[in-house]
């Protein structure tokens, strides 16, 4: 890790992601006053074998930005070259995130379920992590049990929390240390090193579980996860997780102690960093946010809501289960059949849709080749990200105000149970997806509905798609240079969608919905459809954001969507956010697919009969101009 330089002098910066599967890089280069998108290139991470060297797969990267540049990144010494020698020499910053080696695992530890795990579940989440297991004392399992796992998964750390400060659990945190004695865990990388357990629980436990603990493990601790009743401190646990994950995760990864000489910034997880610049953008924009990137093994959601005081409250989930390739069977089992078939507009039987998902997951790499084909893609991704959305609400909770007051062993430990969820989808502002499925859907509206389908956005919400998926490195960029990635993230990776109004309510087909009325004209739409006005982009020539083009980037003047004011008068029983009934004016922003009324109700509708179902789909389909099986 290198000294920084002043922002002042920062001309040229190089940014690497390095996945399971792909390492990406992205130049970003300054232009008159403002940060743009450069070139793009990308290589197969190499830190397994035969190569057990991530640098060889960011060095093939970079290689092939400089072959679309025309610049020399790379020294005779084989490192990057920073800071940059000339405009024609090496960058004036190089930083790089990671998931490869399956990311960071933690196991989690605390005295209730449903109470301090919960917060230490959080706490791991926010920080980038793969939550491999939770434990506590009313999980269901036996002691044995758990020890026996924690044998089993060889986290890369252990979190434990549990008890208000001050509060009588002392016996109960000696008992989860004694636990961790009984299982001598392992870490997952490096021969003969103690595993990191962090301690954020009662302070006034610790010395009885440094006594126990101190020999055996690498011990830390940190301020209380649930110092009051009420009152959560998640980032002293964050932040130790992140110093952990740099120290001992990262240098014991093939390659990354010597990456890490070479970049300009600690690596940050890519889980870490994605869900940086979602914060980032929250904050600057002062808006509520739903964030998903969903991978081919795991399916990653961000959220920015308030809570009842108005402060904007950050959390991640990550369902390790759900994905479209290595994972695609995991939502096969727990979604079922027939909710993936309920997204086809065609008929396929049981058999052959579970087939052709098991192909899929032994053969990963491969993309669709008939329209049936990428139409299953697209319905199992529909329910990969319902079901990680499920699981995102779960988590993302408030505290409750008052005493505890659970029964039984939650009454016993006097400590704070979750309250309701933070997600709440009528005050929503924005949705951002990335990840294969919907950054490179072949159309941007076929995009579009899969996150109306999934996610079923409520009163009026914009949305957005990341171009070629360089979230990643912005979320690292903008803990350095925030006015840099913002303009980055806003010009080249934001892809405008459109504006998407749905009001709430359930009402039978055909019925009155909502009433708008839109660039001097008024229209009223029943249940059940889905309708589509033009509102784009003010520059014609721009698609939203960066379009790549045979590795490189074509650069584009901006970025700026149409804005239109839109007056919504919902039928009586509809609420688009102002109550029942009651009218709501807005200013819609266009996209790609533009501005797009979806009266299917809330919850969404869908025909049971097979024959219903299918010509309805097709009908909403043809709405999104996407094309169908006939």
């Amino acid at each position: 890790m290198q000294e920084l330089p002043s922002s002042s002098s920062v001309r040229s910066i190089l940014a690497t992601d390095c996945g399971s599967t792909t390492t990406k890089a992205i130049l970003i280069e300054k232009v008159g006053d403002s940060f743009r998108l450069s070139k793009r290139g990308e290589a197969p991470t190499t830190v397994e074998a035969p190569f057990d060297d991530v640098t060889v797969g960011v060095t093939n990267a970079v290689r092939e930005l400089e072959e679309l540049s025309g610049k020399k990144f790379i020294g005779d010494d084989g490192k990057i070259i920073t800071p940059s020698l000339d405009e024609n020499t090496g960058v004036d910053l190089y930083l790089s995130t990671s998931s490869a080696g399956g990311g960071l695992q933690i196991s989690v530890a605390g005295l209730v379920k449903k109470m301090s795990a919960e917060s230490a579940q959080r706490a791991a989440l926010t920080a980038g992590a793969i939550v491999i297991d939770t434990i506590a004392i009313d999980d269901g399992r036996k002691d044995f049990q758990k020890v026996e796992r924690l044998r089993q998964l060889r986290p890369d750390m252990i979190l434990v929390s549990g008890g208000t400060d001050g509060g009588d659990t002392i016996k109960h945190l000696v008992e989860i240390a004694e636990m961790l004695v009984s299982a001598d865990p392992k870490p997952r990388l490096g021969v003969g090193l103690n595993l990191p357990v962090i301690f954020a629980g009662n302070k006034d436990a610790y010395p009885a579980v440094k006594e126990l603990l101190e020999n055996r493990v690498a011990l830390s601790q940190v301020d209380n996860l649930r110092p009051t009743l009420d009152h959560e401190n998640l980032l002293p646990a964050r932040e130790a997780i992140h110093e952990l994950f740099l120290e001992h995760v990262m240098q014991q990864a093939p390659g990354y102690s010597k990456l890490s000489t070479w970049t300009s910034a600690g690596i940050m997880s890519t889980p870490n960093a994605v869900g940086t610049i979602m914060e980032t953008i929250a904050n600057q924009r002062n808006i509520t946010v739903l964030g998903v990137d969903i991978g081919g093994a795991t399916t990653d959601v961000f959220s920015v809501f308030r809570n009842e005081a108005g402060k904007p409250i950050f959390n991640r989930t990550v369902s390790a289960n759900l994905g479209m390739s290595y994972s695609i069977c995991n939502v096969l089992t727990e979604a079922k059949v027939e909710n993936i078939k309920r997204w086809l507009p065609f008929q396929v039987s049981d058999a052959d849709l579970r087939n052709q998902l098991r192909n899929k997951m032994i053969r990963p790499t491969t993309i669709p080749q008939r329209m049936e084909d990428l139409m299953i893609e697209q319905a199992v991704a529909r329910e990969a990200l319902r079901l990680a959305f499920d699981h995102h609400r779960s988590l993302a909770r408030g505290l409750e105000g008052g005493a505890g007051q659970a029964a039984g062993i939650a009454g016993a430990f006097d400590e704070k149970r979750s309250g309701r969820t933070l997600v709440n989808m009528m005050v929503l502002d924005m949705i951002v997806g990335s990840g294969g499925v919907l950054s490179h859907a072949p159309r941007r509206s076929q995009s579009a509905l899969m996150m109306m389908d999934a996610y079923q956005p409520e009163g009026v919400t914009l949305l957005t798609v990341d171009s070629i998926f360089m979230m990643p490195q912005l979320g690292i960029l903008s803990t350095i240079l925030p006015d840099a990635a913002t303009e980055v993230f806003e010009q080249d990776c934001l892809v405008y969608l459109g504006t998407c109004v749905s009001p709430v309510g359930v009402a039978k087909e055909g019925e009155p919905c909502v009433t708008i009325t839109f660039k001097g004209q008024t229209e009223s739409i029943p249940v059940g459809q889905i309708k589509v006005y033009p509102l784009g982009m003010k520059n014609s020539a721009n698609m939203g954001g960066a379009t790549e083009m045979h590795g490189g980037i074509v650069q584009l003047d901006s970025n700026e969507p149409e804005r239109e004011e839109l007056m919504i008068q919902p039928a009586k029983g509809f609420d688009v956010g102002e109550g029942k009934g009651k009218p709501r004016k807005v200013t819609a922003t266009g996209g790609i697919v533009g501005l797009i009324v979806d009266t299917r109700c809330r919850p969404l509708q869908i025909p049971a009969d097979p024959n219903l179902r299918i010509a309805k789909l097709k009908q909403w389909f043809n709405a999104m101009s996407i094309p169908v099986v006939n």
